[in-house]
């Protein structure tokens, strides 16, 4: 089955690939679909479900969304959150790259000590428009002090995972699928979408 990504993140369609390999997967463009959806939920959950149905409006055909950030409790209201992909950029006044976002955390928290923070991914896959299931997933680690690793992206630099003794961004392709949100998301939307078909 082709189903269409609520996204234009080539590495979060690689991950998928990988995750959910018994399904075809397309971006938005890849079918001729300028998407952009303002997530202005205030839960994962919310922008997943919002994504995957302003993408089948488009489209009307399944699609699956992912929202997805990192939690870190410490920080005011468990930042960065649902803001994880524009964190910072407001205050820098231009959109930062995966590695000032990483510095500027790492400045937020640098009076702090409990370190402990977790990724979220919520999925909503959509068949139609009554059609409409979602998971969430989290993956559970601690910030370290500076960048490891030149894998992944996003947050993974900074993202230790005390039981391997590595970053995220340490681990090959297949160990992060394994054990990530995104990964345990994905392995339960396959089984998922593999019954419903």
């Amino acid at each position: 089955m082709n189903i269409i990504l609520a996204t234009g993140n080539r590495h979060k369609k690689r991950e998928l690939s990988q995750i959910i390999s018994s399904h075809d997967f397309l971006l938005p463009d890849d079918i001729g679909i300028s998407f952009h959806h303002e997530e202005t939920a205030d839960t994962f959950l919310g922008n997943s479900l919002g994504k995957a149905q302003a993408l089948f409006a488009a489209c009307g055909k399944p699609v699956l969304a992912d929202d997805s950030g990192l939690v870190i409790p410490a920080l005011h209201g468990g930042e960065p959150g649902i803001y994880s992909a524009r964190y910072g950029s407001e205050e820098s006044g231009h959109n930062l790259s995966d590695t000032e976002r990483n510095l500027y955390l790492l400045q937020n928290m640098r009076s702090i000590s409990d370190r402990s923070a977790f990724f979220v991914c919520c999925m909503a896959f959509m068949l139609d428009e009554y059609r409409v299931f979602t998971i969430q997933e989290t993956f559970h680690g601690k910030i370290i002090s500076k960048m490891q690793g030149t894998g992944g992206f996003g947050y993974d630099p900074i993202f230790y995972i005390p039981e391997l003794g590595k970053t995220a961004a340490q681990l090959s392709e297949s160990e992060k699928n394994s054990i990530s949100h995104r990964g345990k998301a994905g392995m339960r939307m396959a089984a998922l979408i593999q019954e419903l078909l």
